[in-house]
């Protein structure tokens, strides 16, 4: 056994219990309902310092290597010297029989949990089909996937998560009157109350409902359209039915141009330019608002209250200047992971609280100190609670073959 590092000073968020049938924001499902507190996302997963310089590096490494056609580059100048040298325990998993069934997962809690061998075999099972036929995880499927958490988003979306469509909600008016009438509690600095605020008054609830109802609207323009003007005539008639006001986003908006830049739409094995053979599928992505590193020291620790808010008619998030950067340590030994991605896909079971996101907890490095990937499938309450390393919670529309089955309608978490 290797001898774990130096540990973190854990922040924690307060404590909001959350009651029966009440969909929470990330901020009011910060805690586990009996007053335990939401901690940072190493003190959950039993990170290191070290562990967490690690995530970021590698994480800030699949951003650029998951740009199609763009070679390896620098790493941003906000990465701190450390984290900036790729980890090099990355390995990718080994082959698993097509024919192996998987084991169940531990389940606890809303999650259940499992290695990431064994996610492999689950995957092979339930998520791999191509026309109806079980196909074996691919070399560069498992590398992928050996990324963690955007991994597991990675590998069932196809090409890496752009988080160009996102949508979210964000209540203006619970803002303005929880800024009026409370005050900062005690030894909180102006810049993290207003950070505070600003996260309890976005509800993910809301923000995920928001996107299937406008995925559901993309699958509906897709039925029949085999070029990309019907697409966009279907588009624009179901929306002025449901009188939408992503009707009156410009043509050049990432609404419109979403599935036009979607490399399998190109394919000749994905779309194939036929938007018909296309579906519109969900991920969810939680993050730090204070990235802008120009801006107020102050915001990169507790938050920015306006950034990434959602345009208040249509939902949808600017997510232009969303740089994966990590939250900003208070104190001295704090660090915070820069992001958590988890995978929806196209189910279509109507409570949310019932609906399965899978993630994972850290890059496979099995022969390190930080150790093996596991992967978790996780109830939309246990998703949407995120952890103190994020205060935004996004949900993303891509676009995916028909054809592949990476989006099961029905989820079994674990395995029966």
């Amino acid at each position: 056994m290797h001898k774990r590092r130096r540990l973190l000073a854990f922040a924690t968020v307060g404590a909001v219990i959350c009651t029966a049938g009440f969909t929470p924001s990330v901020s009011q499902a910060a805690s586990s309902g009996d007053g335990e507190e939401k901690g940072s996302y190493a003190e959950t997963h039993g990170l290191t310092a070290d562990d967490v310089e690690s995530i970021n590096a590698l994480n800030e490494r699949a951003l650029t290597l998951g740009q199609p056609g763009k070679p390896p580059k620098e790493l941003p100048p906000s990465a701190s010297a450390p984290s900036r040298a790729p980890s090099d325990d990355r390995e990718t998993p080994p082959a698993e029989p097509l024919d192996r069934m998987p084991e169940a997962y531990r389940a606890y809690g809303g999650r259940a949990t499992t290695v990431v061998n064994n996610y492999i075999r689950k995957w092979q099972q339930v998520y791999s089909h191509r026309d109806g036929k079980k196909q074996q995880m691919t070399e560069e499927q498992r590398e992928k996937l050996s990324y963690g958490c955007v991994g597991v988003t990675w590998v069932n979306s196809g090409p890496y998560p752009t988080n160009r469509l996102a949508f979210a909600s964000f209540d203006e008016n619970k803002y303005k009157n929880d800024l009026k009438n409370t005050s900062p509690r005690p030894d909180e600095t102006r810049a993290e109350f207003e950070g505070r605020i600003a996260k309890g008054s976005f509800d993910e609830g809301k923000g995920f409902k928001r996107a299937r109802d406008v995925a559901s609207v993309m699958n509906k323009a897709l039925e029949n359209a085999h070029d990309e003007g019907t697409y966009i005539n279907n588009l624009k008639t179901e929306l002025t039915n449901n009188n939408d006001a992503l009707l009156r986003e410009d043509s050049r908006s990432n609404f419109y141009s979403a599935l036009r830049n979607t490399p399998s739409f190109k394919e000749r094995d994905g779309g194939n330019y036929d938007p018909s053979k296309m579906k519109a599928v969900i991920y969810s992505k939680h993050f730090w608002s204070g990235q802008d590193q120009r801006g107020s020291s102050d915001k990169r620790k507790y938050g920015d209250p306006e950034a990434f808010r959602p345009d208040q008619g249509t939902g949808l998030v600017d997510m232009s200047k969303d740089r994966s950067i990590p939250r900003s340590p208070a104190k001295p030994g704090e660090g915070w992971v820069n992001f958590d991605y988890g995978w929806f896909g196209a189910q279509t079971e109507a409570d949310a609280d019932k609906t399965t996101w899978t993630h994972g907890d850290h890059y496979h490095a099995p022969n390190s100190d930080l150790g093996p990937m596991h992967v978790h499938e996780s109830k939309f309450r246990k998703w949407s609670a995120g952890y103190a390393d994020f205060d935004r919670g996004a949900y993303v529309i891509t676009f995916i073959p028909k054809s592949w089955n990476t989006a099961p309608a029905k989820v079994e978490q674990g395995w029966p």
